[in-house]
């Protein structure tokens, strides 16, 4: 199947001409898939003359800042001065996760939801697009931009790499489609600079960043007779690194890499109202299914990549879900 035969939904389409002021929002705490979807569909409609915001209530990460944006991501709604005629959701496996600050505007204003999570309710009011086969949300907006006419280079096409590369682990991992390397190819056709944004992408790391990597790399647990690694990352590792959430990003790939590890786990703890609870993130290869964990503890995400948040600290979240991991591999024996 080659990119050309990628239909968009015709009412995803016919909403997004449709309605003249746009919000794109995708989920708090964004990862690159969702930040990136984000910036390129703000670029492709403003192509076509709508005006178009992108809000985000954790704003744009700090590894992501060499990105070109279409103007500023608003981190309030205050700002806005009327109402948007839609919101675009992007990257989302419910409407819970775009965060608190915009379930009000979601109540009164239409919404179309664009994701590839095995989980989404289809929770937008006017238009549905979820395709679970895609590598990342920034695939589909390649197609809805190529739908729109809106050409796949400069700022849109950097966008879009950044979104896809992150999602398949620059092209390695399982869930990489062909149509994923299509559009790369053809956005290196229109002059994407490939070597450039890679330096932006992986050499960009804090002192914090490097401290954190080697106290937590120090204490991994290697359990279930090598088969589960984990890192559990406490509020005194963070403190003692001065580091933020950002510089935790990637452990858990890491761990993967450890011969005979099926599952990888970080527990990352973090506060909020005064209770410590933890950030589960999990990573598995091929028929290992970590996405059935992570829905046991009210999260979701993908077959071999998937999260949670559990309320509870690092040993005690460990305790409880390593019965949950022990069942990925046994039910495949």
């Amino acid at each position: 199947m080659t990119t050309e035969n990628i239909s968009v939904p015709e009412e995803l389409l016919s909403a997004l001409r449709r309605h003249k002021r746009v919000l794109i929002a995708a989920h708090a705490r964004p990862d690159p898939d969702a930040m990136g979807s984000s910036l390129a569909m703000a670029w492709a409609l403003r192509s076509t003359g709508l005006d178009a915001l992108v809000f985000n209530e954790d704003g744009l990460p700090p590894f992501l800042h060499f990105l070109t944006l279409p103007g500023p991501v608003l981190t309030s709604l205050d700002s806005l001065p009327c109402d948007p005629d839609l919101v675009v959701c992007l990257d989302c496996g419910d409407r819970a996760r775009l965060g608190e600050t915009i379930q009000p505007l979601l109540d009164r204003v239409p919404s179309v939801n664009i994701d590839h999570h095995l989980d989404n309710p289809l929770f937008g009011t006017e238009a549905n697009w979820v395709e679970p086969g895609m590598a990342a949300t920034g695939e589909l907006v390649a197609y809805i931009a190529k739908a729109l006419r809106a050409p796949l280079h400069g700022a849109l096409a950097e966008a879009l790499y950044v979104a896809i590369s992150a999602d398949t682990g620059n092209f390695s991992y399982g869930n990489t489609t062909p149509g994923a390397l299509r559009l790369v190819a053809e956005m290196v056709e229109e002059g994407l600079d490939l070597p450039r944004l890679r330096e932006a992408m992986e050499n960009n790391w804090t002192e914090a960043r490097l401290r954190l990597w080697g106290r937590i790399m120090q204490k991994v647990r290697i359990l279930e007779d090598g088969k589960l690694a984990a890192a559990l990352i406490t509020l005194e590792d963070m403190k003692s690194c001065n580091a933020s959430r950002e510089d935790s990003e990637g452990i858990v790939e890491q761990l993967r890499r450890l011969s005979g590890v099926r599952v990888a786990l970080m527990l990352r703890e973090e506060e909020k109202d005064g209770k410590i609870q933890v950030k589960a993130s999990l990573r598995s290869s091929g028929r290992d299914n970590v996405q059935k964990v992570a829905a046991q503890f009210g999260g979701g995400g993908h077959r071999n990549a998937a999260g949670a948040t559990i309320a509870l600290d690092a040993e005690k979240a460990l305790a409880v879900m390593q019965p949950y991991i022990r069942f990925v591999w046994n039910r495949l024996q």
